[in-house]
């Protein structure tokens, strides 16, 4: 420890910045499909190490730092972009690199931004070594991607508490969502710094960062949700059609037979079937397609749900979901994805360079209703949308105020072609096992070619299809009552533990700073 400490010490900012680059690109293999979470821990430790080790760097100093553990992380961690700009969406491959690369240095700048605050809060209240890095860094990192989850519509991919989702950390979800969770694991990256820096705060913190694992671990055990009525079947169809050839009108009348032929081959509780798997809009299929795709549901007392565009005139399109089988239904998407589903202002030049269909959508709002199935209910969320899981929070929090109550099902319809057989896929799929962690429900996901799964409601992956296979994932799903402290109070809980967990920090160094100077 000593010769670490030495190290990190006589460190200048360039290499301290090729260090940071380095494990930040390493952190990749704490999410899926590698899910080596002690890397995050680590690799966030030496990282704040460095930080904490040099109390003169400036702001800007400071800010390269931060800089380039974020810019690591992102540049590999969303890499697969690079296929849908260039392999469907036309771009140059080049001109996508440097794309990548800007969003990457874009993402980055949040990262930047928690160690600038901290350095700064660190020499305006002159805290010590152990309250700068167990309470300011935490909260600072937590409060850095709530921010990169929420600015410009979000994009939260690769916050660092998926990367525990199974890890003793998973607890927390419950309680905290993801950017608490993330916290959290900061909080024990932290501790890890200590042991590294000073001999003296070894013992405690060793304690520390038990103490935090070991409560990951008690907050497991409690079932914060139960079982609701009884379980449903489901079947859920993966078409595995290749993103080239989706939109081609020549390859319409196959698309349609097979999704038909898939949904039709056996019955279910619920059918579900991908985001925009039927690829023109409602108005323009077959007439005699959807009534009869309703009649096999009511012969057969299954319920569909159907990944559509819908148009409702005047321009006005959706990313929408539809039932049938029971009463009308439709969910529409709300949170639509930058360059894919609307054109941010100023940047019509860019999404005309990748010929991506379907790109303007209308937005209804975050609050929408759950579909019945059976004896429970079963909220739809298109692909992008179970990235945030507040939102999904703030929509089953509302239902719990209606008659039926909140949905006991999370039903996530997507369409990942666009990455290929990336490390997107797996990714995603970590994400809605996070879902289904912090709500308490189990999600099911009908993809296009993955990963299709159903997920039970403490996170476990209980079934999936092979990635890029033509098939239905069949199984018995057990929907969930009662609301966990996340739906409740969202993200304000985590948010409060930090404002008094900053005040004593604050209310501490001024103590500690009177006593010094007497």
């Amino acid at each position: 420890m000593i010769v670490v400490n030495s190290w990190l010490q006589k460190l200048s900012l360039p290499r301290a910045s090729l260090v940071a680059l380095l494990l930040g690109a390493l952190n990749v293999l704490s999410f899926a499909p590698f899910f080596i979470w002690p890397i995050q821990l680590f690799s966030a430790a030496i990282v704040i190490s460095m930080l904490i080790s040099h109390p003169e760097w400036s702001k800007k100093q400071t800010a390269v730092l931060g800089l380039s553990y974020g810019f690591g992380t992102f540049v590999l961690g969303v890499c697969w972009l690079v296929v849908a700009m260039s392999r469907y969406g036309g771009m140059p491959f080049a001109l996508s690199v440097i794309a990548l690369m800007l969003l990457a240095a874009f993402m980055a700048i949040f990262p930047a931004f928690c160690f600038v605050a901290v350095q700064f809060l660190r020499k305006k209240w002159k805290t010590n070594d152990a309250l700068s890095a167990l309470i300011l860094f935490p909260v600072a990192w937590a409060a850095s991607e709530f921010l990169r989850g929420h600015l410009f519509t979000g994009f939260p991919w690769v916050s660092i508490g998926y990367a525990h989702n199974v890890s003793p950390l998973a607890g927390y979800a419950p309680v905290f969502g993801v950017y608490g969770l993330g916290g959290v694991a900061m909080l024990a990256s932290a501790c890890i710094a200590l042991i590294i820096l000073h001999k003296s705060l070894r013992l405690v913190a060793s304690i520390g960062f038990l103490v935090v694992l070991s409560g990951g671990f008690a907050l497991r055990q409690i079932a914060w949700t139960e079982a609701n009525g009884k379980p449903i079947s489901v079947r859920l169809a993966q078409g595995n059609i290749d993103q080239g050839i989706k939109f081609t009108p020549s390859f319409l009348d196959e698309t349609l037979r097979m999704y038909a032929d898939l949904i039709t081959e056996k019955s279910a509780d619920l059918i579900a079937i991908p985001e925009t798997a039927l690829p023109i809009f409602v108005t323009e299929l077959p007439p005699n397609y959807l009534p009869r795709l309703q009649d096999f549901a009511r012969q057969t007392d299954s319920r569909l749900m159907l990944g559509v565009v819908s148009d409702d005139g005047n321009y006005r399109y959706s990313n929408s979901v539809i039932g049938l089988g029971g009463d009308p239904y439709r969910y529409d998407k709300h949170h639509l994805v930058p360059f894919g589903e609307y054109v941010p202002f100023g940047f019509r030049w860019f999404v005309d360079m990748m010929h991506i269909p379907l790109g303007e959508y209308q937005n209804p709002g975050v609050v929408q209703a759950a579909m019945a199935v059976k004896d429970q209910w079963v909220m739809p969320n298109i692909c992008y949308e179970d990235l945030f899981g507040e939102e999904i929070a703030q929509q089953l929090r509302a239902q719990a105020e209606t008659k039926q109550g909140a949905a006991n099902i999370l039903l996530n319809v997507s369409n990942l072609a666009w990455y290929g057989d990336s490390i997107a896929i797996p990714q995603h799929l970590q994400i809605s096992q996070m879902r289904s962690l912090e709500t308490g429900r189990p999600m099911l996901r009908s993809t296009n070619t993955g990963a299709t799964a159903i997920i039970d409601a403490r996170g476990q992956v209980v079934a999936r299809l092979d990635t890029l296979t033509r098939g239905t994932l069949t199984g018995q799903v057990q929907g969930m009552r009662g609301l966990t402290p996340y739906i409740r109070f969202g993200n304000w809980l985590w948010a409060a533990f930090a404002v008094v967990a900053m005040l004593g920090a604050y209310l501490l160094s001024q103590r500690q700073n009177s006593k010094s100077q007497t």
